[in-house]
């Protein structure tokens, strides 16, 4: 899924404009009013916006209706949309994480990203040995087929992840960044695999090496040459014409997005990787933060959702048989991914309870899940049944978060227990807010 695959614009329809502006407002009303009526059972309006896009899709409201709004010819038009918010929504989410205050919570974000690739990736493989000979598209070889379905397992949504912590005052409670740095580096990891899958299937298996060797030196090389520049930018914000300044801002964020796109890791961990470098409590950070916000939430991120739900095909699952294969299949996609996070975050020191949260917001997955699930169809790993499955799969865990953490953090703020003695405030108090 990359922009490089947009028609010509000789190619385009002469109604292009209309649909993709009639595309935006359907899916950020549809979007809101699913927002408001999700929140009464405590779902984070990022659910509603999610639900708007799969609903404007041709799985509930058919393919006919679904024209109407989101007609296919329109589809690489909002794709580029689509991809624009989500790049500059994950620079904002970076703008946000104070980076210093991670440091003390170095070695339980490797295992907790480490232990909720490899469970979920384990568990996804032996699964997949049991649904080859079912479900698998008829040309995928079981090896293949094996490790795209863990690699799709091991997958955390990170830009729907990081939506939900924002959503719900999470973002900047220590265990909301230790999530979000988790699922950064586990979401990098699996990237790193997918091209492995990939260049397997293609008889190219270097490819997952050099992306990870690419993409361990990129990030070097923006932590060592790259920040010291943007601390003087930012030092001197002020003193630079406004628009001086967010255009050299742009510009750094555009290559860095460009880079990582290129080595083979996605766009928004380019765009989340400078947002992270630049000082947060700065005022750069702060004005990006404050004049970005509303456009890129209200506006372009919801065509994320509306051009993922054009993609999806639920109405696909037909049988009985089909949807407890999706049950089986988000079972075990679950005790991977928020057992190997519950596990780790227990034996790093935090209490079970802080681990059952984290594991809760580990098992997000999402739109990232979609995106990878859509290479997979279109490789011929996966069948247009498999696929309908797994996003039914994306959907539910993505969904359970919520629920998970009142589940999980039943105490109100302020009644709390405080911490044993030498044990570092996680500060959940705000988790339960």
């Amino acid at each position: 899924m990359s922009a490089g695959s947009v028609a010509p614009a000789a190619a385009s329809p002469p109604d292009a404009l209309f649909h993709v502006l009639l595309a935006l407002t359907a899916v950020i009303v549809v979007g809101q009013v699913l927002s408001r009526a999700l929140a009464r059972i405590g779902q984070p309006p990022v659910i509603g916006e999610v639900a708007a896009g799969i609903l404007l899709g041709p799985s509930l409201i058919g393919s006919r209706a679904s024209a109407v709004v989101l007609p296919p010819d329109v589809a690489p038009y909002l794709g580029v949309i689509a991809e624009l918010g989500v790049v500059l929504y994950m620079f904002l989410v970076g703008l946000d994480l104070p980076m210093p205050e991670l440091r003390s919570r170095a070695r339980t974000t490797m295992a907790t990203a480490s232990a909720s690739i490899a469970a979920p990736f384990a568990l996804g493989a032996i699964l997949a040995v049991v649904l080859h000979p079912h479900v698998s598209a008829t040309e995928a070889p079981l090896t293949t087929f094996v490790l795209f379905i863990g690699v799709a397992m091991s997958i955390t949504a990170f830009p729907v992840l990081a939506r939900i912590l924002t959503d719900r005052g999470l973002a900047r409670t220590e265990l909301g960044m230790l999530a979000l740095m988790a699922a950064a580096i586990n979401d990098v990891v699996a990237w790193c695999l997918l091209a492995l899958v990939v260049g397997i299937a293609r008889a190219e298996p270097g490819s997952g090496a050099r992306v990870a060797i690419l993409a361990v030196t990129y990030i070097g090389l923006m932590i060592v040459a790259v920040r010291p520049a943007l601390e003087r930018l930012a030092a001197r914000w002020d003193r630079i014409p406004p628009a001086q300044a967010a255009a050299a801002m742009f510009v750094a964020l555009l290559a860095s997005a460009l880079v990582t796109e290129r080595i083979g890791i996605h766009a928004i961990f380019g765009a989340f990787l400078l947002g992270a470098i630049v000082p947060h409590d700065s005022t750069a950070a702060k004005t990006l933060n404050t004049q970005m916000r509303d456009l890129v939430t209200v506006l372009l991120l919801p065509a994320f959702f509306a051009f993922t739900g054009m993609r999806t095909r639920i109405d696909l699952l037909s049988t009985g048989t089909d949807w407890l294969l999706a049950g089986l299949i988000t079972l075990v996609a679950t005790v991977g991914k928020f057992g190997g996070a519950f596990a780790a975050a227990r034996l790093g020191g935090m209490r079970a309870r802080e681990a059952a949260v984290l594991g809760a917001l580990m098992n997000t997955r999402g739109l990232m899940e979609l995106i990878v699930l859509n290479i997979g169809l279109e490789m011929g790993v996966i069948s247009p049944s498999l696929f309908a499955m797994m996003v039914i799969m994306a959907l539910v865990t993505t969904m359970s978060a919520a629920p998970a953490l009142k589940l999980a953090a039943p105490q109100r703020a302020g009644a709390s227990t405080p911490p044993p003695a030498g044990h570092e405030d996680t500060k959940l108090t705000k988790l339960t807010k």
